[in-house]
């Protein structure tokens, strides 16, 4: 794979599909590596992911530690690592913090890093830029940049993406911001491949230039939508269209709360034992999990 997106439609870094895999916990809330193995496997094999984000909001790392999480990148490394990319989430809301993270999955075999914007203090944007540089230099691995300000409290604006598009390691963005214009002028400008970060913008953001997405629903859509982005890749404009409308109340549907706590539930309603979430986190109601599993059904999934 090359660094960049070129007019001929060159495979990004980090491949098209990738799905923020949820954490396996068993019956205790301890971390189940044996099904975290099987679930990495049936996303690469059976849903056609080109990688993996391992240790993200969707894998709940807030509350998981440092060793679960190298162990759980090791692990999946270790099941898929040589017909997929793994992507580890390291961004916390302290730089030195997610510098030591950032070495960690290094060792732990990881492929490239994905770095959310530091959240809570809400920093300007000197020091997001400086937070990103910095863990940028901490290791040789791409970095995916994740643009999320309702979560993080502060977006990225344009010029500080472009001037992280001048550091070598710095190779993506995953765009969870809903602006597509401000997006559009950032990749005319740049040579940063964007992903979506919310499942439904992923057939607008390739329409201004966008190179696949980063997917909740993908744990159930992957293979679909993988079959969407190359049609539109292929000038199949039509097709493409037609796969995100048939697709698209998954899209959002997971997302009717918390995206991990209806994945959970989801993989439950088809048979994939994934366990439970960690506190703050509950269990999908009764009424949250059958709406999902309806629309898991509907679109024949």
């Amino acid at each position: 794979m090359t660094d960049a997106v070129n007019a001929e439609g060159t495979e990004p870094i980090f491949g098209r599909v990738l799905t923020a895999m949820v954490t396996p916990f068993d019956a205790e809330g301890d971390l189940d590596l044996a099904t975290a193995r099987r679930l990495a496997a049936h996303l690469v094999d059976e849903q056609g992911n080109d990688a993996l984000v391992i240790n993200g909001t969707t894998g709940e790392s807030p509350t998981t530690s440092e060793a679960e999480k190298a162990a759980l990148v090791a692990a999946v490394v270790e099941e898929v690592g040589e017909r997929a990319q793994v992507l580890a989430g390291v961004g916390t809301f302290d730089t030195a913090h997610t510098c030591t993270l950032a070495r960690q999955a290094a060792e732990a075999g990881a492929d490239g890093l994905l770095v959310v914007t530091p959240y809570y203090s809400k920093p300007p944007q000197r020091g997001v830029l400086q937070h990103f540089l910095t863990v940028a230099e901490a290791t040789e691995l791409p970095v995916m940049v994740y643009d999320i300000p309702h979560r993080a409290g502060v977006a990225i604006e344009a010029a500080t993406l472009l001037e992280m598009d001048k550091h070598p390691n710095i190779r993506g963005v995953k765009d969870a911001k809903g602006d597509v214009v401000g997006s559009s002028r950032v990749i005319r400008d740049s040579t940063l491949a964007y992903y979506s970060g919310d499942d439904a913008m992923t057939l607008p953001l390739l329409s201004v230039g966008g190179v696949g997405v980063v997917g909740t629903s993908t744990h159930f859509t992957g293979r679909r939508t993988r079959q969407m982005i190359d049609a539109w890749l292929a000038g199949r404009h039509d097709e493409a269209l037609a796969l995100h409308q048939a697709l698209l109340g998954v899209f959002t549907g997971v997302f009717a709360t918390q995206g991990v706590m209806l994945v959970k539930a989801g993989l439950r309603h088809q048979g994939f034992e994934v366990g439970g979430l960690r506190a703050p986190l509950p269990e999908a109601s009764e009424a949250e999990a059958a709406a999902f599993a309806q629309l898991l059904d509907q679109a024949d999934l």
